[in-house]
């Protein structure tokens, strides 16, 4: 949790040694009151579609609000009712958290393994912060929740195997995966598939009527980089997600538009090297791989027959290429 570092380049942020006892216990509380929103906060994002978890970051939230209250019994026992205000932004050498609209990012695999981060920085605070006290209540109670934090590492993985049956995690599995797929992978292959097919007979018939491989280079980056941005704000402004469940329109459009410009540089590029035959020869290279990684994506993640997917798309692909070439051949 404590970076270490040896000051601090901000002005009006001040080191963790240069904490008292009482700053240290304030910087404490706050940083549970901030833990446990956050885990209130994954609780109500996953509770759509993973409730069981959800239940299990509640709980988890209950357990950061008891060592704050513990906490504020031990500042009440020491130093009074009235706690400083200091944040974890105020102190130099202490990591922060991700804000909530990192966290609404986070897939479920992702949350749990920053639920675990998040234990572990808790840990290493309350152990250099026992060091730092002469006081023996508040150095048991920092030293108990060191402990407490050490032994939650991996709180959020056995809630999960205590909370969630067989049937509950492999549901909420599933139920990833497929966001994945609809917000990532299935945009990001039809902006593959239409970058990777439609630019390839402006491109060749570019090659073929002109023999110029710089006239060909700029005519295959305007068509991917128009592609891309076609795409991308097509596949951004036609769902918003809500009622197709298929997540974030601009994480949809981003993954469109970008693979979609991809799949048109891919054989665009090679046209980069000034010799006519040599640059083609690498761009038909580059054609087959991408075609035949097309029909890998849509086996693996669309669980498309390997047949009908080398049908749909090197049939049909080495058909465009074809129309291309002869359209600037002849």
């Amino acid at each position: 949790m404590l970076s270490f570092a040896p000051f601090s380049l901000l002005s009006g942020r001040r080191r963790f040694a240069d904490l008292s006892e009482r700053e240290i216990l304030a910087l404490a509380v706050s940083a549970e009151e901030d833990d446990g929103r956050i885990y209130a906060t994954y609780a109500d994002r996953l509770e759509a579609d993973f409730p069981a978890s959800a239940t299990i970051f509640r709980e988890m939230a209950k357990e950061e609000d008891g060592h704050r209250r513990a906490l504020i019994a031990e500042h009440e026992r020491r130093f009074g009712p009235t706690i400083p205000l200091i944040r974890r932004e105020h102190v130099a050498d202490y990591v922060a958290r991700q804000p909530n609209w990192v966290v609404e990012n986070l897939g479920l695999d992702r949350i749990r393994a920053e639920a675990e981060r998040m234990e572990a920085d808790a840990a290493r605070f309350y152990e250099m912060a026992a060091q730092r006290t002469g006081d023996a209540g508040t150095r048991r109670l920092l030293g108990d929740l060191a402990a407490a934090e050490r032994r939650h590492e991996h709180r959020a993985e056995e809630l999960a195997e205590a909370a969630l049956g067989g049937n509950e995690r492999e549901e909420e599995d599933r139920t990833a995966r497929r966001r994945m797929i609809l917000t990532w992978v299935q945009p990001g292959l039809a902006g593959l598939m239409d970058g990777s097919v439609s630019t390839l007979a402006p491109i060749f018939a570019t090659a073929f009527a002109t023999r110029d491989p710089h006239t060909t280079l700029l005519v295959g980056l305007a068509a991917a980089v128009g592609a891309g941005i076609s795409m991308g704000f097509t596949e951004a402004a036609h769902d918003d997600g809500k009622l197709s469940g298929r997540g974030s329109p601009i994480k949809r459009g981003l993954a469109s538009g970008v693979m979609t410009a991809l799949g048109g540089l891919g054989h665009a590029l090679p046209y980069l090297i000034p010799e006519f035959w040599t640059a083609t020869g690498i761009a038909f290279a580059v054609v087959f791989l991408e075609l035949w990684a097309i029909v890998w994506i849509q086996h693996r993640f669309m669980e498309t027959p390997v047949v009908r997917a080398t049908v749909q798309v090197v049939v049909g692909g080495a058909l465009v290429l074809a129309a291309g070439s002869l359209i600037g051949g002849g």
